[in-house]
């Protein structure tokens, strides 16, 4: 499926995965920045990024964030493409335990590792967070709660694409916290 937004053409489909245990999304989204079926360039990264944050400037909800939270894996080209389009600085949630001061752990329930954390103090900013993916909403939800529980103000959800399948804007939105998204697919 190719998406075209009004800054650029990006597209996202849905592909099998293999090998994964019964807890785990067993489809993945495959998109244009990941660099999985082809290779990216750097103008290709800045100008999704570009887009990503033109988008979330122009929701009814924008605030200015803080910082920009990227997740493990998926989430680190966005956050760093929407930290080179806003020059709003970047901190990243990874599957990594580590020993560091003001970690929080979070779940990301469909996963083959379930385990999500994060590091620093993020008490009193205002965090947007920047994904490449919603399908179901409950990874994002869980982080939510964790930044709140910790006195972070989350100010929004900045995905690339929603994959309309799963009920994810129904579960954001419940939390009263902005969704935008690049595409839907």
């Amino acid at each position: 499926m190719t998406v075209t937004d009004s800054t650029t053409s990006f597209t996202a489909q849905r592909v099998r995965r293999l090998g994964v245990p019964e807890h785990a999304r067993d489809v993945r989204i495959v998109h244009d920045l990941d660099g999985i079926q082809d290779q990216v360039t750097p103008e290709a990264l800045t100008t999704t990024g570009g887009a990503l944050w033109s988008r979330w400037v122009h929701d009814p909800a924008f605030v200015v964030p803080d910082v920009l939270l990227g997740l493990d894996a998926g989430g680190i080209l966005p956050t760093v493409a929407v930290a080179l389009a806003s020059d709003v600085p970047y901190r990243l949630a990874w599957k990594l335990d580590l020993d560091l001061p003001h970690k929080a752990r979070f779940s990301e329930p469909h996963a083959r590792r379930t385990d999500v954390y994060t590091y620093g103090d993020l008490r009193g900013k205002r965090v947007l967070i920047v994904d490449d993916e919603i399908t179901t909403g409950r990874t994002l939800a869980n982080l939510v709660a964790v930044l709140r529980a910790g006195g972070a103000e989350v100010t929004g959800i900045a995905c690339l694409i929603e994959d309309a399948s799963g009920d994810a804007r129904a579960v954001i939105e419940q939390l009263g916290v902005p969704l935008c998204t690049l595409t839907r697919i």
